[in-house]
């Protein structure tokens, strides 16, 4: 144990794309990981979303992982797969998969149901450390569960679905360095920024520049100055 100056040092993003079905998550996070990469070829998806990244393969040859379980473990292997093939970025589409899988596990475990989480939660932990410690960029989506409100469009109340709590363990947005909210109209706000690119600004439509302003924090050190991140936001809202 060692008292040492801080440094600042490249790092590997850690991001979450939270939304409710058909708000874009998917097409958001490949836009993202292509503005990191500038190669289709070094992403890869882990698709647990019935071949949802099969939907977008016009905008280039990206490579996809279909899983055909969701335990822990085949995330866990999956990832394993994506870095050993040269993936720069992973997108894991989605992680509330995972979750509903352990959630199921628990309720047909036999006992006591507050004992059997201690069967539960070293799994869970795994695969999030196995995303903490990958070598590549993540970008995981996670669903969020939908409710409906009412909105006053053109002076008629219609039925709008919305994104609610995302469907994963309670708290999981510790552990990432980012997490996006996606709307039903594809824009995305901020719950959660450590990079300090998207804190107090205003809703925001995802583009590959994102990803490259992402890429740029992540490659920071303490010798270079930072640059202002957001010129794509000033854009959008003045296009």
């Amino acid at each position: 144990m060692q008292l040492r100056q801080s440094m600042r040092r490249a790092a590997k993003m850690r991001l979450a794309l939270a939304g409710a079905s058909g708000s874009g998550k998917t097409y958001s996070s490949l836009l993202i990981a292509y503005g990191m990469t500038g190669d289709w070829s070094k992403i890869a998806v882990i698709d647990s979303e019935n071949c949802s990244a099969d939907l977008y393969a016009h905008l280039g040859g990206y490579q996809v992982l279909t899983l055909d379980n969701y335990s822990p473990e085949t995330y866990i292997e999956a990832i394993s797969i994506c870095e050993q093939a040269g993936a720069e970025v992973i997108i894991i589409d989605s992680i509330s998969h995972c979750w509903d899988y352990l959630l199921d596990y628990h309720a047909n475990l036999q006992g006591n149901s507050f004992a059997n989480w201690a069967k539960v939660t070293p799994r869970q932990n795994a695969f999030i450390q196995r995303i903490l410690t990958s070598s590549a960029h993540i970008i995981c989506t996670m669903r969020s569960k939908q409710d409906y409100v009412l909105s006053d469009k053109n002076g008629k109340m219609v039925p709008e679905k919305v994104g609610l709590k995302a469907v994963q363990r309670d708290n999981v947005d510790y552990e990432f360095t980012a997490v996006l909210d996606i709307a039903m109209n594809h824009k995305a706000t901020t719950s959660k920024d450590r990079t300090g690119l998207f804190t107090g600004k205003p809703e925001f439509l995802i583009t590959p520049q994102v990803g490259q302003a992402i890429l740029r924090w992540c490659n920071l050190s303490t010798n270079v100055q930072p640059q202002n991140p957001m010129p794509y936001v000033q854009h959008s809202l003045t296009a």
